[in-house]
């Protein structure tokens, strides 16, 4: 296993940092954005490799040798097979040969090939392709070489490898990407809140599969059986959809993710799916995701308006709301905007509300994210609170009382600093979130200024719909009346005047030198 070393502060270095450190090094003129299926690709590889030659010896132990280049005998135990040319032992034999590169392609692509639940999976043709530097890929197979996946699996060596790696690589790539990674405490937040137990679990937008395993560490860490849930999925990024399932593979997580990355609006995958848990962190504010005519009679929509083409999150709204269970909840990501638009998002948002499946809207920090800015929402959208009012005698009082209520949380002065210019919640953070949420699902609680509201239906109903947490919850350190979208609205006019205005001085002074007889090219 990597030895810890000391960082720059001092302080010693996780087997995570120690391995990023020395794995990035070596990236050279490489992207991020492609530079992370390589190292990715060989953290599976060599994973994959190790369980492979652990149960080979297994079988040799039990007196099976005459078994062990059958491949039923290591998918019977949930292993992958490996012929000689895919193994992690051959490939280092090889390492410092001119066409290494090529010897992993081949690896990868028998290993597919050789196991059918992964079809689709591994990078396909990235070393070749790449033309990375036969030395520093040398040096990079000895860094993945360090890891010992099969020690110490109680604590998951590998897995968090991969999930540390993947939050690196999406810090790496930045604003307008990394979009293939939801910040862990976010997915920390959902889980614990909506109790992922038993059941299906589906995430439309699934990246490189956290959710997923967030919720069966949640699973294992309140000591159920992850082999109580079925997980489904669906990514559109064709390289995304090769993360999430060696995320999966590595961790021992079935999982259904459709044929092929394909998009959920279009080519919908699980059509006729019913989810007892969704999460999902779908892309923000897209537009013409369903072009002019496009997905106007489409079921998911059925009791709802059609959501708008300029604007994607209520189609995602719907989309899973049509994929809930009679007792299914729902908590996912959406841009803020959602809270408060008009037109036909007015009103789908305003059926959820009357037909009683908002149950919760919490806002979040801003810098939450790493490839945006911007506070985002948190909704809770819950189908079980029916079946709960039907309980009996007090309780099923207080159920029913609940049912007619939506808890509104403002986060904003939550988190904690995370690589300098983010935030992050802290176990306390989310701790005190989940249990406020839980207790307020059960006995009801106080109103508590600039933290929290239940607010009735009948006051939703009079701030004609909004969900903007502001407009109920009780601000007293804070101007209580400012409206985000008013303040924004003005903004955008007073940015959009002064755009015009730097635009006509352009024109203005581009005129007295062509008066003078100077022409200046701008386009230069």
């Amino acid at each position: 296993m990597a030895k810890k070393k000391a960082n720059g502060n001092g302080k010693e270095k996780s087997i995570e940092e120690s391995l990023w450190s020395s794995a990035n090094k070596l990236r050279g003129s490489v992207e991020p954005a492609e530079y992370k299926h390589v190292v990715l690709g060989l953290i599976f590889l060599k994973f994959t490799s190790d369980k492979f030659e652990e149960h080979r010896k297994k079988l040799i132990a039990d007196g099976k040798k005459k078994y062990i280049e059958m491949p039923d005998f290591y998918n019977m135990s949930n292993v992958f097979f490996l012929d000689e040319v895919s193994r992690w032992s051959y490939i280092m034999e090889n390492a410092k040969q001119n066409d290494i590169a090529l010897k992993i392609d081949t690896a990868l692509h028998n290993i597919e090939k050789n196991n059918k639940v992964l079809k689709g999976a591994l990078p396909d043709n990235y070393f070749s392709r790449l033309g990375l530097d036969t030395s520093k890929l040398s040096a990079l197979l000895d860094t993945i070489n360090d890891i010992e996946t099969n020690k110490d699996k109680a604590h998951d060596i590998v897995g968090r490898v991969y999930e540390y790696f993947l939050s690196k690589f999406a810090l790496a790539e930045g604003k307008g990407k990394g979009e293939f990674y939801t910040p862990k405490s976010i997915v920390n937040l959902i889980t614990e809140m909506i109790e992922p137990y038993r059941g299906i679990i589906y995430d439309p937008a699934c990246g490189s599969g956290g959710m997923f395993v967030q919720s069966v560490k949640f699973i294992e860490s309140h000591h159920g059986n992850k082999k109580e849930v079925s997980i489904y999925g669906q990514e559109y990024t064709n390289t995304t959809y090769k993360l999430a399932k060696m995320n999966l593979a590595i961790r021992g997580i079935s999982a259904n993710l459709g044929e092929k990355a394909a998009n959920t609006f279009a080519d919908d995958q699980h059509k006729d799916l019913k989810a007892d848990f969704i999460m999902a962190n779908p892309p923000f504010n897209q537009k013409d995701w369903r072009g002019v005519n496009e997905l106007t009679d489409d079921p998911r929509w059925r009791g709802y308006e059609v959501p708008p083409k300029s604007n994607a999150n209520y189609g995602w709204i719907l989309n899973m709301v049509s994929k809930l269970s009679d007792d299914g909840v729902a908590g996912f990501i959406l841009a803020n905007g959602a809270l408060s638009g008009g037109g036909d998002e007015y009103k789908i948002r305003r059926k959820l509300v009357e037909n009683r499946l908002v149950e919760a809207i919490l806002i979040l920090p801003r810098n939450l994210f790493y490839t945006t800015d911007i506070s985002v929402t948190l909704w809770i959208l819950n189908k079980n609170k029916k079946k709960q009012s039907r309980q009996i005698g007090e309780e099923a009082r207080q159920y029913r009382e609940r049912e007619k209520e939506i808890l509104f949380m403002d986060l904003r002065q939550m988190g904690i600093p995370f690589e300098k210019k983010y935030t992050q919640f802290s176990e306390d953070d989310i701790r005190t979130v989940v249990d406020t949420y839980h207790q307020w699902q059960t006995d009801g609680i106080d109103n508590i200024p600039e933290f929290c509201y239940s607010a009735t239906l009948e006051e939703v109903e009079k701030k004609d719909f909004s969900l903007v947490p502001s407009k109920y919850i009780e601000f007293v350190n804070r101007d209580e009346n400012i409206d985000f979208d008013e303040k924004m609205k003005n903004l955008q006019s007073e940015i959009s005047d002064l755009l015009r205005a730097e635009e006509k001085s352009k024109v203005d002074l581009l005129k007295v030198f062509k008066d003078l007889g100077y022409e200046i090219n701008i386009s230069e």
